[in-house]
């Protein structure tokens, strides 16, 4: 079976495969129920769905191989006994990253306000790892374009599954090579224009949008970083600033919050821009992709298949993603558009422009 998309919503989850007559889209649970991300866990090609209901709570679902829904335990912070001035409500906000771990059943979840939590049991019970949620400067970290600050990103090593970097907004980037018993801030080269200028360099504030990891080649990753792009090629101990721009020179946006990462070729990233953090809407109104196959030395704005005028969709951190094949990215947007392209890029087609406003996609390839 072919890879197919994960289309997580405002009202609801979709999934979109390839059938004889081309791509089709359908809507498989949560009808009508914000979906704030969704993950397959190839292991024993399961799904869960994260449900962000508001006043009824945040909700975690598993679908088996069998294709049955069941709800399971969502992740809880232990009691706040006592809450210091600028400390953060111990409470599940919403949550903003799964990943799975090594050991079967093992998952990884990142939430607002913040916390990693961690399941041996396919999601049935959780623990707040606390090595992390106890560090000092836990409590130096803020919210960028929320309230509080999110964990949106949980990169497994594919060599090692003890070791893990995080991805913070705004908390930075951080560090375990012990399974999550400890941790150290990994965000050396990064800065931070939106602090004083004596703090911008400071390893725990920044504000990474979004960071991904190439698989066939992990100590390659690439960070969408509230001030721009960002390159690791040495495990994420120091990080390089990446200035896009045509091979003519001309400039491109580096403002956004999406990146997909080729699977295979760590010089190949896409991103998503946008214009700047006052104005979250594609530069000219006209949407594209950025695309480097070299590293980061030079840029490609692919448009051909994408809206170019009156314009206006943003494309959320998690809202791009590339399959297996390196070829097949999907792309949604804040307001409800989706595009697939099937070439790297180089070409897009609307799967729909009508959809609920986008948070996730992804890519999974499900068992025969």
């Amino acid at each position: 079976m072919g890879a197919r998309g994960l289309i997580a919503s405002r009202k609801g989850l979709f999934e979109l495969g390839k059938t004889s007559s081309g791509w089709k889209l359908d809507l498989i649970g949560f009808e009508a129920d914000p979906v704030s991300i969704v993950m397959h866990d190839a292991r024993d090609d399961s799904l869960y769905a994260a449900l962000n209901l508001g006043h009824f709570g945040v909700k975690l679902h598993r679908r088996n191989a069998q294709g049955e829904w069941q709800e399971i335990a969502t992740p809880a912070y232990p009691p706040q006994e006592h809450r210091p001035e600028g400390e953060v409500e111990w409470k599940l906000k919403q949550i903003f990253s799964m990943a799975p771990g090594g050991a079967p059943g093992e998952l990884w979840a990142g939430t607002m306000p913040g916390g990693l939590f961690h399941s041996l049991d396919h999601g049935q019970n959780w623990r707040l790892v606390e090595s992390l949620w106890n560090h000092p400067l836990r409590r130096e970290w803020f919210g960028g374009g929320t309230e509080v600050p999110a964990m949106h990103a949980i990169c497994v090593d594919p060599r090692d599954s003890r070791r893990l970097l995080l991805g913070i907004s705004c908390g930075g980037a951080w560090r375990s090579d012990d399974g999550g018993e400890s941790w150290r801030v990994s965000a050396r080269g990064m800065r931070a224009d939106y602090m004083p200028p004596q703090q911008a360099e400071v390893e725990h504030v920044q504000d990474p949008h979004m960071i991904k990891q190439c698989r066939a080649q992990p100590d390659a990753f690439w960070c969408q970083h509230h001030n721009g792009i960002w390159r690791s090629i040495d495990d994420a101990q120091t990080w390089q600033q990446i200035h896009p721009h045509h091979s003519s020179g001309e400039k491109i946006s580096d403002f956004g919050f999406a990146v997909a990462v080729h699977p295979a070729n760590p010089d190949c990233a896409w991103f998503a821009p946008a214009i700047a953090d006052m104005r979250r809407i594609p530069p000219d109104a006209a949407l594209s992709v950025s695309r480097t196959r070299d590293g980061g030395r030079s840029f490609e704005s692919l448009r051909l298949g994408l809206p170019q005028e009156h314009c206006y969709d943003l494309i959320y951190r998690h809202g791009l993603a590339v399959a297996d094949d390196g070829e097949t990215l999907l792309m949604g947007s804040t307001t409800g558009g989706l595009w697939l392209s099937e070439d790297g890029g180089d070409t897009w087609q609307s799967i729909s422009h009508t959809l609920p406003p986008i948070y996730a996609v992804d890519f999974y390839r499900s068992r025969p």
